[in-house]
């Protein structure tokens, strides 16, 4: 197989990851996008009088917190899943997974019930992560890992445009066609329902790696606690490290960065559409931005290697919380501040699709990259929790964000010494 051009079954591969993270980010920001008038809804339909903004915010950070649990706990399971049937089989789980459970936000009669969900949602979610990363780090030659990883990490945000672009969409046909019910933002996650078209193809299209067919046969897997034997054991602590740093800072921005803009001077006046079509501009422009980052981060790490490459965005992403964050957002401002923090803070995931799949051997390697990475989401799911609780008593949603920033310090740290990725035999192990 010639290593300088890659064939349509790579092509096939790469697809399917790329897409599946698409629906992922799809699926997983519409959330965001709508989790204030949302909950706020479903609260009211059981309540004798008004919901007050503080029970909003506590119950939105709460669903958002149990969502990441559930992403966390799916990598864990379905990475585990991977290493057993198979990468492609277990991406087509997966991505059915989230879909169903998507749509079935959208019939939610509770808060409690959209809680259920989303948690379900994202066991799908995450294990998509894992079972994607493998796949394509096996079936790919590392020569393409850094342009591979970039595209792969880019799809999460397509979904996320792809999200905020649904909103818009809603939000017009309701005026547009006169059809109020169409605002309601439940409906929004009919969307979702459309990733489990994608399953058909994928598993009848995208074959299983051979490194993983040859490492499978007759060979006996190894127990989910090779993780943490001699070998593993630092790897796996200083993945788990890296990943829940950068995970609680990112999802701490995604969720309280519309509430910031909503709560700007300038915007009190305007109606809800008008406020939700500025929170959907920004949202697409820094992700924008961001794809362009996740190119930027993968090719600084080709050239000056994974370590010096995350230490640098680490630090820059501290700066760029500090300067965003430190003094009130204004129209004037939201753009390039937000733009900013996307450029380091988001760029930086960039590298970890196709950097940390080779540091486990094949038999543990769906399960490795599902563990080690969407670990983190646990942590973020506690960073979520208590940044609601910082917001709600000492200064709102920025104050929060400021804050979580100093995470970043830490970051850096845990940078300085993690593993490089030193040949092809990182992915034959």
């Amino acid at each position: 197989m010639s290593e300088e051009r890659i064939n349509r079954t790579q092509w096939k591969a790469l697809i399917a990851a790329w897409l599946g993270w698409a629906f992922d980010g799809l699926d997983g920001y519409l959330y965001l996008l709508v989790s204030g008038p949302l909950v706020r809804q479903l609260l009211e339909r059981h309540s004798a009088g008004p919901v007050e903004q503080k029970e909003v915010i506590g119950k939105a950070a709460l669903i958002q917190a149990v969502f990441l649990v559930g992403w966390a706990v799916g990598g864990a399971v379905f990475g585990r899943l991977g290493d057993r049937i198979g990468r492609s089989r277990t991406l087509t789980l997966t991505v059915l997974t989230y879909a169903v459970f998507t749509g079935l936000s959208a019939f939610a009669g509770a808060w409690w019930h959209l809680l259920i969900f989303r948690f379900i949602a994202a066991l799908g979610i995450g294990g998509e992560w894992a079972a994607g990363s493998a796949l394509v780090s096996e079936i790919l030659h590392r020569r393409h890992r850094a342009w591979a990883s970039a595209t792969l990490q880019s799809g999460y945000m397509i979904g996320c445009i792809c999200a905020s672009l649904t909103v818009k969409a809603f939000a017009a046909a309701a005026v547009g066609l006169n059809m109020p019910a169409l605002g309601d933002p439940r409906w929004v996650f009919l969307v979702g329902v459309l990733p489990a078209l994608l399953t058909v193809w994928i598993r009848y299209a995208v074959p299983e790696p051979e490194h993983w067919k040859e490492a499978a046969r007759g060979q006996v897997h190894p127990p989910v606690s090779a993780l943490f034997s001699r070998a593993l054991r630092r790897t796996t602590l200083l993945m788990m490290a890296l990943t829940s740093i950068a995970l609680t800072t990112v999802w701490a921005f995604l969720y309280f960065g519309p509430p910031i803009i909503r709560a700007m001077p300038e915007v009190k006046a305007w109606d809800a559409r008008q406020v939700n079509h500025l929170v959907s501009n920004v949202t697409i422009v820094y992700l924008l931005v961001n794809i362009i980052a996740n190119y930027f981060a993968t090719y600084l790490a080709k050239f000056i290697g994974y370590r010096r490459a995350f230490a640098f965005l680490m630090a820059a992403s501290l700066a760029s919380f500090l300067i965003a964050f430190s003094q009130p957002l204004s129209l004037g401002s939201v753009y390039w501040k937000f733009s900013l923090v996307a450029f380091f803070a988001l760029g930086l995931f960039g590298l970890f699709p196709l950097y940390i799949p080779p540091l486990f051997p094949t038999l543990v390697r769906t399960l490795g990259a599902g563990f080690t990475y969407n670990v983190g989401r646990l942590v973020a799911a506690a960073g979520t929790f208590a940044g609601g609780a910082i917001a709600t008593s000492a200064g709102g949603e920025l104050r929060a964000l400021y804050y979580v920033g100093f995470l970043f310090v830490a970051g850096f740290v845990v940078a300085l010494v993690i593993p490089e990725p030193h040949g092809e035999e990182d992915v034959q192990a």
